[in-house]
């Protein structure tokens, strides 16, 4: 029997790089919220996915509104965030059912494409984890700031850019399995749904990510995207 599909839209972002006064996710992208855009990316996609959106509690209301002042015909369960992310997909995790594909996916992250999202879920059929990746273009440097703001080299050999990804979300488990990884203890060098899943020993599987799947971040990225549209 094949599992259902849930995926958690994270969505605590506060604007500051943006360089707004509005939290990022809410801003208007091609006239709606990019928040908005995300969730419909999946429902598009999978039109059987569960929502679980993912706030600040003070941003709540903000999103009610926008649902519907920018009509979102889409059922969606509302779960108020924590003091970090890792603490947030927690929350989000209490709200899925056990036996379910879930997925992770940054809710300022508005283009990725409805063909990765359904290639990842049906992939997901004969693996516990799934990750969209990169490889790194750039030249890569082995450099640290000073407590001054100057860059100065480490000492340290320059990283092999050949093994070097960048991973993307959405992210992909079998919801038992990363709610069951959740428990561990909060560490900081947890920076996504994958390295907390490989801490508590998930194997984790990869697929090529997307160039345009970027996450929003700077006014650049926001023209970046209007762009792509």
């Amino acid at each position: 029997m094949e599992r259902k599909k849930y995926v958690i839209f994270t969505a605590g972002g506060s604007g500051t790089r943006m360089k707004s006064a509005e939290p990022k996710q809410f801003l208007l992208l091609d006239g709606l919220p990019v928040l908005h855009r995300s969730i419909l990316a999946f429902v598009d996609a999978c039109p059987d996915v569960k929502v679980v959106t993912v706030l600040p509690r003070e941003h709540v209301s903000l999103w009610e509104d926008l649902c519907t002042k920018y009509p979102l015909d889409v059922p969606q369960r509302i779960v108020e965030g924590g003091i970090t992310r890792f603490h947030s997909v927690k929350n989000a995790l209490a709200k899925v059912p056990d036996g379910v594909v879930v997925a992770v996916h940054d809710g300022v992250r508005p283009l990725v494409s409805g063909a990765l999202i359904k290639e990842m879920f049906s992939q997901m059929r004969s693996c516990r984890a799934l990750i969209p990746v990169l490889p790194v273009t750039d030249t890569l440097k082995s450099l640290r700031r000073n407590p001054d703001g100057r860059i100065v080299a480490t000492g340290d050999p320059d990283p092999d850019r050949s093994r070097v990804f960048g991973a993307q979300t959405p992210q992909m488990f079998l919801s038992e399995e990363l709610r069951a990884a959740y428990e561990l203890p909060y560490d900081l060098s947890y920076t996504d749904d994958a390295s907390v899943a490989a801490r508590y020993g998930i194997p984790l599987s990869y697929i090529d990510g997307e160039r345009n799947n970027i996450k929003l971040t700077t006014p650049e990225d926001m023209e970046l995207a209007a762009f792509f549209i």
